[in-house]
């Protein structure tokens, strides 16, 4: 299969929106089924050349050389870090900025089951999506689709074709499975690092920055390498200090 296998709660949402339906299963039963009758719709457009596909080198080539669009529905926390040249951004998916009790709680659970280790926000799915790609472009205009692993792209392209559009290239991967020179970047990170985040980048332990590493070096490694011991220092003296606290407040206390 071309589709990236990894699950992601958010495009299961969109298949919904898009296609799936609601049923009474539990939560968990009925996203993975909707996420099945999602890949089924997305690899039968693939198939029947409805969305067209480019490998990032190809979608690279193609957008340099030729008129074609590129479009980007990343979230703007991705966008902002590295983006290409030249590149349009409509976001399917932004970050959640609701602060009433709703957004707030889901925040909350994000938080807990892991945001705060992989740097994943809570996102709301743009309504608008195809409205402002229209606003944009017209329906005959050939648009090159392209996220940061390629499942958000190629969803945003189903929307697309259901809205009317005729020329659209999904790029298989996304920007993550992109080389530096496929694409001219701009933004401060590499393109696959832009969809990383929380402590476990900061420490350097994702799988990009280990691959990133074997290329970098030692430099780099070391980079991490001082924030880890810088870590432990602190939290060694933190230790330390509540320690030292304890019988000064009991000395303080009235007698």
């Amino acid at each position: 299969s071309l589709l990236p296998s990894k699950r992601w709660s958010g495009v299961v949402k969109m298949g919904a929106a898009v296609g799936g339906g609601q049923g009474g299963e539990e939560e968990e039963t009925r996203q993975a089924k909707e996420m099945a009758a999602a890949r089924r719709r997305w690899e039968t457009l693939i198939r029947e050349q409805k969305i067209k596909t480019l490998t990032p080198r190809e979608a690279g080539y193609t957008f340099k050389l030729t008129d074609k669009v590129l479009l980007d529905v990343r979230p703007s926390n991705e966008r902002q870090k590295a983006w290409v040249k030249g590149s349009t951004w409509v976001p399917v998916f932004d970050v959640d900025t609701s602060s009433d009790l709703n957004g707030l709680s889901k925040k909350a659970f994000n938080f807990m089951i892991g945001g705060w280790w992989s740097g994943s926000s809570t996102m709301s799915f743009n309504k608008n999506f195809v409205q402002q790609v229209e606003e944009k472009f017209s329906k005959d205009t050939d648009i090159i689709l392209v996220c940061q692993k390629g499942l958000r792209s190629i969803a945003a392209a189903e929307q697309l074709y259901n809205g009317g559009f005729e020329n659209l290239f999904w790029v298989q991967g996304g920007l993550e499975a992109a080389e530096e020179e496929d694409f001219e970047r701009e933004g401060s990170q590499p393109f696959k690092l832009a969809g990383i985040g929380g402590v476990s980048e900061f420490f350097g332990w994702t799988d990009q920055q280990r691959a990133q590493a074997a290329k970098e070096g030692w430099g780099y490694r070391l980079l991490f390498t001082g924030r880890l011991v810088g870590a432990i220092v602190l939290a060694d003296a933190l230790f330390v200090g509540a320690q030292s606290i304890g019988p000064l407040l009991q000395q303080l206390q009235p007698h």
